[in-house]
């Protein structure tokens, strides 16, 4: 079995995955200043009440944005796995897969997971979309290789900012409100961030196919996906556990070579 572990900004996504299929995954609160045995009662009693044991776990990949995280969790699952194959996701290894990484040292981990598995599973000219504490588009060209991305601040981030810089706005739960013309305070920061990013999104990769002069095939992953993709013109397919599944595709080939 392979344990993939994507340490994110927000939350801290991982999965067990045994013949291709994830057997079971997970989503935690990301906490920069839990130790390494904090760490290690967590997924210890989450993989027991999933029914993983110690030794069902061969093969670990660790991809984390999050530098002070590394080490931490680099020495937990070696105190959970001693016997469990170890690889961290880093420019070292990124020869040996199959889209090239033109900035190695300027590309997050989680965005290089994102671009192998959609080659993987849908070639080249694809962007992947991610919704995450940043919401990032990477886009793979003909060439297989990964062009370039583009950053803006995730829609939880957006209305994080915009709460702790008003008095009187609060903090709410992101789902399409009924009307553009928001009747309340609530109804008017859905329409905002909401319709907002709708835009933003078919309008960023309006402008990168026309770059490019090619139709890109568009996925989303990321916890808020499932908001916003149904609303846009551009965005064809929503895969949730991209992350992982490119984990788990870079993890084989790592292991071949």
């Amino acid at each position: 079995m392979l344990l993939a572990i994507d340490v994110g900004n927000t939350n801290i996504v991982f999965g067990v995955n045994e013949n291709n299929e994830w057997k079971n995954h997970w989503r935690i609160q990301t906490d920069h200043l839990k130790t390494a045995d904090e760490y290690e009662v967590i997924f210890r009693s989450l993989l027991n009440g999933g029914k993983i044991c110690n030794t069902n776990i061969t093969q670990i990949i660790l991809s984390s944005v999050v530098p002070s995280l590394v080490h931490p969790f680099s020495e937990m699952l070696k105190g959970l796995y001693p016997e469990s194959k170890q690889t961290i996701v880093n420019p070292d290894i990124y020869k040996k897969l199959p889209v090239k990484v033109l900035n190695p040292y300027e590309i997050g981990a989680d965005l290089v997971a994102n671009s192998v598995a959609a080659f993987q599973k849908y070639g080249k000219l694809t962007t992947v979309i991610d919704f995450g504490t940043a919401l990032t588009f990477t886009t793979i060209g003909k060439d297989s290789e990964i062009r370039g991305v583009a950053i803006a601040p995730g829609l939880n981030t957006a209305v994080s900012a915009l709460a702790g810089k008003t008095a009187q706005l609060p903090q709410i739960h992101l789902t399409p409100p009924p009307s553009v013309l928001g009747e309340n305070t609530i109804h008017a920061i859905q329409s905002g961030i909401v319709f907002g990013y709708t835009g933003l999104v078919d309008s960023i990769i309006e402008r990168t196919e026309e770059e490019l002069n090619e139709k890109l095939h568009v996925v989303a992953t990321g916890g808020l996906s499932s908001v916003v993709a149904p609303l846009t013109k551009k965005i064809k397919t929503i895969e949730p556990l991209l992350t992982l599944d490119g984990l788990y595709h870079i993890n084989s080939f790592v292991g071949e070579k």
